[in-house]
């Protein structure tokens, strides 16, 4: 391998790297130059920043790219229930002192999922940071909820023990593989690492509890979602949706919701289902280079 190559591959190693936050060990991958433009990426549930493990080096050679895994995540240590939170307020908390701690003044956020809410009550809060929104199967919309929603919808109106028990099997091994990854997707074109990884980090002592507490709390996402939409008016992020078209959670109205509010906005649907990144990586990150030279330039 001669040294052009070598250097490039060096651009493209992905840094494995622990950041403190408060009484949170922050577990986050990096990659690309240190002068270049911030992409920072949001995982959502039940994942982790390895979601990321196929776009990143697509990405890596352009952009200094920036992955955490949410607190109940991944690698990421947190307190265990009872001595810490798990609401979405917090892991925004959380990754608000984790973007100040490597002093991220301007970047652009890729939120997915549970990181969406994460990521728009940040930059909601900070919105001179936001240089732009990539949303890849991340709602802010009631129009994006399918009618997949009954148990959680009815756990979030009465939260009794047995309607907390009802939202379990959202957590099992089945649910996660064959209808978070399977569902819409090309199945020879999916790798079984992400859910054999997700069905694993799920299967930890304590885990299930830590999600059922972020499952009931989600319903605050819905009651923030006007102060999302005055945001984005107020504000004008340039956004692009990049939306598996066959995803059983979040449908495709809630990527054309987006232009409610962002007129500019740019929606693209792909013929996969929620987890867009396991089967389509490079026509995400084709979408990205081509939206983020436009809107980054200068």
């Amino acid at each position: 391998m001669d040294s052009t190559a070598i250097a490039a591959a060096q651009r493209h190693k992905v840094r494995y790297q622990t950041r403190k936050v408060g009484d949170v060990d922050v577990f986050y991958r990096e990659a690309g130059p240190a002068s270049a433009p911030v992409i920072l990426l949001l995982h959502g549930f039940p994942t982790s920043s390895h979601m990321f493990r196929d776009l990143i080096p697509l990405l890596s050679q352009d952009y200094r790219l920036i992955a955490p895994d949410l607190p109940g995540f991944g690698q990421t240590k947190a307190p265990p229930r009872g001595k810490f939170d798990y609401t979405f307020d917090n892991l925004a908390k959380v990754t608000e002192g984790f973007i100040e701690d490597l002093g991220l003044a301007h970047f652009a956020m890729y939120i997915f999922d549970y990181g969406a809410p994460t990521g728009l009550r940040v930059a909601a809060a900070h919105p001179e940071k936001i240089a732009a929104i990539i949303t890849q199967d991340g709602n802010a919309y009631v129009e994006g909820l399918s009618d997949q929603w009954g148990a959680w919808q009815t756990y979030w109106r009465e939260p009794t023990p047995a309607h907390r028990e009802a939202c379990r099997s959202s957590l099992s091994a089945d649910t996660i593989k064959n209808w978070q990854y399977l569902t819409g997707a090309d199945p020879q074109l999916m790798s079984p690492d992400g859910y054999t990884l997700d069905i694993a980090y799920m299967a930890r002592p304590g885990a299930d509890d830590i999600q059922l507490d972020l499952i009931l709390d989600y319903r605050t996402n819905i009651d923030r979602y006007p102060s999302f939409h005055e945001y984005f008016r107020t504000h004008k992020p340039p956004l692009l949706a990049v939306w598996g078209k066959h995803d059983p959670a979040f449908i495709p109205p809630g990527a054309e919701a987006y232009r409610r509010d962002l007129p500019d906005a740019e929606i693209h649907f792909l013929d996969t289902g929620h987890f867009a990144l396991e089967t389509h990586a490079p026509e995400v990150a084709a979408f990205m280079h081509d939206f983020l030279g436009r809107k980054l330039k200068g």
